[in-house]
């Protein structure tokens, strides 16, 4: 099997490298840029099978990058931020990126990260037709599209999984880890923000009534058929 490329984008050099070196000695064919231009450059020349992208960077900064590069190919995003604001986390995946790590992290953490998104990217597609249908909202499995009042909504591909999940649930409330466990591929604790960001997300494209929370616990499916 050909070694899976990452492009590695952050303005701050020397982590760039640490981050590309790490992920070289795990066997990744790594490339590597340094601001919003040469980003976009970049992936369109090489094609990677995953992004990692700093959100401030100069030229134009990481959501920016990430909305230009989505709309040209879709591809798995893992955005690094130093800010710890959740507004930003949404922004973040509203604009196509998969999942994100607050700075500080550790290398392992991150490949973990890489590792898990690639895995979800690889999964094959549901071989028949099959829909999902809960009143104004239609969820289409095979072509991975969802449509309210019949207008296409635009989701990340991590979005359309963890409604997909949900939705295949409906009333079940969903603890926060399982769902890090079947979306995500992995199942800290700690990344349980991970799980309320995307829902914040998906909430401002379907409505606030789709998911509903269940307190101490996760989320549940709640939209009617």
């Amino acid at each position: 099997m050909s070694q899976r490329k990452v492009l590695v984008v952050d303005d701050e050099v020397s982590i760039c490298e640490s981050i590309a070196a790490r992920l070289r000695a795990e066997g990744f064919d790594v490339e590597m840029a340094f601001d919003g231009p040469s980003a976009v450059a970049r992936c369109a020349e090489t094609n990677p099978d995953l992004v990692v992208l700093d959100v401030m960077m100069p030229g134009f900064d990481g959501l920016e990058v990430c909305r230009r590069i989505q709309a040209a190919r879709a591809v798995p995003v893992l955005m690094l931020t130093a800010r710890a604001d959740e507004t930003d986390m949404v922004i973040g995946l509203g604009v196509g990126a998969d999942d994100y790590l607050s700075k500080p992290f550790s290398m392992r953490v991150l490949v973990a990260r890489v590792q898990a998104l690639l895995r979800r990217a690889d999964r094959p597609a549901r071989p028949v037709s099959d829909l999902l249908e809960f009143g104004d909202v239609v969820i289409d499995l095979t072509e991975r599209r969802v449509r309210r009042d019949a207008q296409e909504v635009h989701l990340t591909r991590t979005e359309f999984d963890l409604i997909v999940y949900l939705a295949e649930r409906p009333r079940a409330a969903i603890p926060r880890e399982s769902l890090l466990e079947e979306i995500w591929g992995w199942g800290e604790g700690a990344g349980s923000r991970t799980v309320d960001s995307h829902v914040k997300a998906l909430r401002r494209k379907l409505g606030p009534s789709v998911i509903r929370t269940v307190h101490g616990v996760g989320y549940a499916w709640d939209a009617p058929r």
